[in-house]
């Protein structure tokens, strides 16, 4: 089964460029404090004077700038990448409110933020999912600890059968079946490696694979570009497991039929089999699931539809395996039949149709909000979001660098040196903690987090490619810059969370 789901320098001729302001009209409805609303500090000796520098503090003596400790920033919804896929979904969207406009006059600033074009902050170090196998293709293999669950079971039950048909082997039989058990999962990984090919082939992402309990996944973060491309990256696990079946039955006629070498392969042959068929059920999340999709996907020409569509029979097929799975049992469609059956055996089936429906009806459910998260995702524009900034030299007051933000109506302040160049970011957070009695001795610096090359975003990002961004540098806000590098304003992580939280609200 595939989980597809799921990278200054003012130029202006004022005579005073640090307050001229740098960025776009920012959105005021509710982005959190407005700088603009900041209470301003009363005149008295010792206030900033012309040059905006308070002389000394009323106490004869000039404490030295406060500065918070950085705090933790709010996390960005996650999909997962990363998950990300029909069973992860990803974190985004807009409000679609707060458009950035011009400065006053249709004036902006031209200090540089110091951004390389194309050339978005590294990744994190992907998060694990277990015990770490390997990396074909670069892509981490991860074993879930619900393996270990599955693999002991497996051997039980695959001893306990090998006892009837080899009863010779005597306790050496577990330790067969423990070998058919990690045979049987290197299949399975054949299979998710089989969707880790098409995906790279297609240039898709993959984050992880990870064997886990029934089966494997393989986190493909971004969806096919096509419904045909959706079809092969599909369709090629089940292949896989066909030809993996085929394989270990040519192997059988090699070998005598009730050897330990025979049973193996015809166990191996089997679940494979099993595998594959199971795969094909056209339902989400299972690959025939992502089949039936990308075939709704090609006839509507609506990949939402392909997700509905799929999701709801996936949904069906989950209350289909509740029922159905225990009744053919009992009727004798795998072997058994009420001359056989007992209440343990009864209680194992109900046990473990009940698990697989689950499963089913748990992704197809987070299959639709998935396709929900995406189709909103567009709306996520850093333009669109990006507060109006001003930028303030490193020595100005709080209370000035408020007045000047106030004056040019933004909520946002840029720490930059004597020639513009960006060098921090004030953070909102620490202005709200300056009581307004301070803020005529509190240097903007104290209260501002430096800039580092993953806090400068680009304003032409959106969707994904923006929560990429924001998510390989965590931080409370970001200076974001023009292609040509002049500064465009600053993006708060706060306003990306109220954006998704109102686009998610909205119906698809």
């Amino acid at each position: 089964m595939d989980v597809s789901g799921g990278s200054g320098q003012p130029r202006s001729d004022d005579a005073e460029p640090a307050e001229q302001p740098a960025g776009p009209t920012a959105p005021t409805d509710d982005g959190g404090p407005d700088l603009a609303d900041a209470p301003k500090a009363p005149p008295r000796a010792g206030t900033p004077g012309g040059d905006g520098k308070p002389e000394r503090e009323p106490s004869g003596e000039a404490p030295a700038p406060e500065n918070e400790s950085a705090k933790t920033p709010p996390e960005l919804p996650a999909a997962a990448p990363g998950a990300a896929g029909p069973d992860e979904a990803r974190a985004a969207g807009s409000d679609g409110t707060g458009a950035p406009g011009p400065g006053p006059a249709g004036e902006r600033s031209h200090a540089h933020g110091g951004m390389t074009k194309g050339q978005p902050p590294r990744r994190p170090k992907e998060p694990g999912g277990g015990l770490l196998m390997g990396r074909p293709f670069g892509v981490p293999v991860y074993v879930a600890p619900s393996w270990f669950v599955v693999a002991a079971l497996i051997t039980w039950v695959f001893g306990g059968q090998l006892d009837r048909v080899l009863p010779e082997l005597g306790a050496a039989r577990y330790l067969v079946s423990l070998f058919f058990a990690i045979a049987f999962y290197a299949s399975v990984l054949v299979h998710e490696l089989a969707h880790t090919v098409a995906a790279i082939r297609f240039k898709l992402p993959v984050r992880r694979i990870q064997l886990q309990f029934f089966g494997g996944v393989s986190e493909i973060e971004k969806e096919a570009e096509t419904p045909g491309r959706e079809f092969v990256l599909a369709f090629v696990g089940p292949l896989l497991s066909l030809v993996l079946s085929g394989l270990f039955y040519l192997a059988m006629q090699a070998v005598e039929p009730g050897t330990v070498p025979g049973v193996l392969l015809a166990g191996l042959m089997v679940s494979n089999l099993i595998v594959a068929i199971f795969n094909l059920l056209p339902g989400l999340p299972l690959d025939g699931g992502r089949m039936l999709r990308a075939v709704v996907w090609k006839i509507t020409g609506r990949p939402m539809s392909g997700t509905v569509a799929a999701a709801w029979v996936g949904r069906a097929l989950a209350v289909s395996v509740l029922i159905g799975l225990p009744l053919l049992n009992y009727s004798g469609a795998f072997g058994g039949g009420t001359e056989n059956a007992n209440g343990m055996d009864a209680l194992t089936d109900g046990l473990l149709a009940a698990v697989l429906a689950a499963i089913i009806w748990t992704g197809a459910g987070n299959s639709l909000r998935m396709a929900r998260l995406r189709e909103h995702l567009p709306e996520l524009r850093a333009r669109t979001l990006t507060r109006r900034a001003v930028p303030v030299e490193t020595g100005t007051p709080l209370s000035e660098a408020l007045r000047r933000a106030n004056a040019a109506g933004a909520r946002a302040l840029v720490v930059v040196d004597a020639d513009g160049t960006p060098l921090s970011l004030v953070r909102e957070a620490a202005i709200v903690g300056v009581p307004e009695h301070r803020r005529p001795w509190v240097a903007v610096s104290g209260l501002a987090q430096d800039l580092t090359d993953g806090m400068r975003v680009s304003a032409e990002l959106a969707g994904e490619d923006l929560l990429d961004v924001l998510r390989a540098t965590p931080a409370t806000e970001y200076l974001v810059v023009e292609e040509t590098g002049e500064i465009y304003g600053v993006l708060s992580a706060a306003d990306v969370e109220r954006a998704f939280v109102r686009a998610m609200a909205r119906p698809s």
